[in-house]
């Protein structure tokens, strides 16, 4: 309903799309105020890439590169690289073939250019899935809890409702998505697809051992569910070691490989990538026979096409690297296993066990790289406590809460140590430490 007031139409919250009244939707605003009002705080709420590696110099560089690839390896001449580079492109992107490259080199997946499809950063890829399996009221999608927000957000936005699934010490529980399968039918419900971040996932920074990866890829093809793999942390291991994704293990096509640039290149670009190549029955005649196919037509009324330009600075960046992310990304590596250490080294030293062997009041994981890690508080960590630590004692982090989709996390944080020194990182640890002692003094 629309009422009239002196400075103009008012609308009603309630005659908007319910999900602008979900909290998830306002989890990235109200951490995005608080860090504009507390500048000088330490901040372990953001998820961003370490940025001190940015050359804006680099830009420049990687678009001429993708120039000279255009001309020579793909035959253009110069008014069609004018055309690419400036013109709508093609729905499905300028970087199809570069990527095929990527996967063989950096994943071990073997698939064709026409099953990618290059988005408009990881989110679209996201909504696009979510839109093709959204067909009625019955349909539903499974993931762990805790879970991405972003996928939350995107589910909420498509009217998908997810269902949790629980998560053990090697993320997703495999048999309790066995589980809540079986419980979702049996309600009359639709599960189409199961969300799963195995390498480091955020928020809670675990990651899947390579015989649950098996057992799912087995649960998938005997439930007839398909895997959404979102996988942009995998490089980032601390000990060096990586188990090959969902995908290059898929030999059913069941899993829908989710990629993103904006922590291996960088986020600005907004270039991410989906690969789909499960067939589809069905279609008309002169369509593609791929699931990328129908994700594309889906595409071309959402955003048209990615960003030409942002294309092909990624795309200089992978010929740059060989089309090696993993090379690309070794000093940013570096990085994220320093900090690792120094986060939980430092909780080690700031929130010691007991001596008398009691349970400690303050806990947490131990993951084996990416950015994140969980810590759990005796006391609720929500917006006002966030509020109190910013102000009080200046140190951000972001609840868990916002995580789980059907509620949960309410004594654990998320930190984020992405961006930060080692100092800054003793610095936010002390600072938090002081916030625990003060609730539970």
């Amino acid at each position: 309903m629309i009422t009239g007031s002196a400075s103009g139409a008012i609308l009603q919250l309630g005659d908007l799309h319910s999900s602008l009244s979900d909290p998830v939707l306002s989890s990235m605003t109200l951490l995005n105020e608080i860090t504009g009002r507390f500048p000088e705080a330490v901040s372990f709420a953001a998820g961003r890439p370490y940025e001190e590696f940015y050359d804006p110099l680099q830009i420049h560089d990687h678009l001429e590169r993708f120039r000279k690839y255009l001309e020579v390896e793909r035959g253009l001449d110069p008014d069609q690289v004018r055309t690419a580079l400036f013109q709508y492109g093609h729905t499905k992107g300028l970087l199809t073939d570069l990527l095929v490259r990527h996967l063989a080199v950096d994943e071990g997946v073997s698939v064709v250019p026409e099953s990618v499809v290059v988005t408009t950063g990881c989110q679209e890829a996201m909504i696009l899935l979510l839109r093709a399996l959204r067909t009625g009221g019955e349909d539903v999608i499974l993931a762990p809890a805790p879970t991405y927000v972003g996928f939350l957000g995107a589910a909420r936005l498509m009217d998908m409702p997810v269902l949790p699934v629980a998560e053990g010490t090697g993320g997703i529980d495999v048999e309790n998505l066995v589980t809540q399968i079986g419980r979702a039918r049996q309600r009359g419900l639709n599960p189409r697809a199961c969300y799963v971040v195995p390498d480091f996932a955020n928020p809670s920074g675990l990651s899947m051992s390579l015989a649950d990866r098996r057992r799912l890829l087995d649960v998938a093809e005997r439930e007839d569910v398909l895997i959404i793999e979102d996988n942009p942390y995998s490089l980032f291991n601390a000990d060096g070691r990586r188990l090959p994704s969902l995908k290059s293990l898929d030999t059913a096509q069941r899993v829908v490989y989710v990629g993103s640039f904006a922590k291996t290149a960088f986020p600005g670009a907004r270039v991410g990538y989906l690969v789909a190549d499960q067939l589809v029955s069905g279609i008309g005649a002169g369509e593609g026979p791929l699931l990328a196919d129908q994700l594309a037509k889906l595409k071309s009324m959402l955003t048209l096409n990615t960003s030409t330009i942002s294309q092909a600075v990624i795309g200089g960046k992978l010929l740059a690297n060989d089309c090696s992310m993993t090379r690309a990304t070794q000093r940013e590596t570096d990085v994220y296993r320093r900090n690792l250490a120094a986060v939980l080294a430092g909780l080690d030293r700031h929130f010691p066990a007991p001596d008398d062997g009691s349970r400690p009041r303050t806990t947490w994981n131990v993951p084996g790289g990416g950015m994140f890690a969980v810590v759990s508080l005796p006391f609720e960590a929500d917006a006002a406590m966030l509020e109190y630590s910013a102000s009080r004692f200046g140190v951000l982090w972001t609840p868990m809460r916002y995580f789980y989709p059907q509620g949960g996390g309410t004594h654990q944080i998320r930190l984020s140590f992405s961006v930060l020194t080692p100092e800054r990182i003793e610095e936010g640890l002390a600072r938090l430490a002081a916030l625990v002692r003060d609730r539970t003094a």
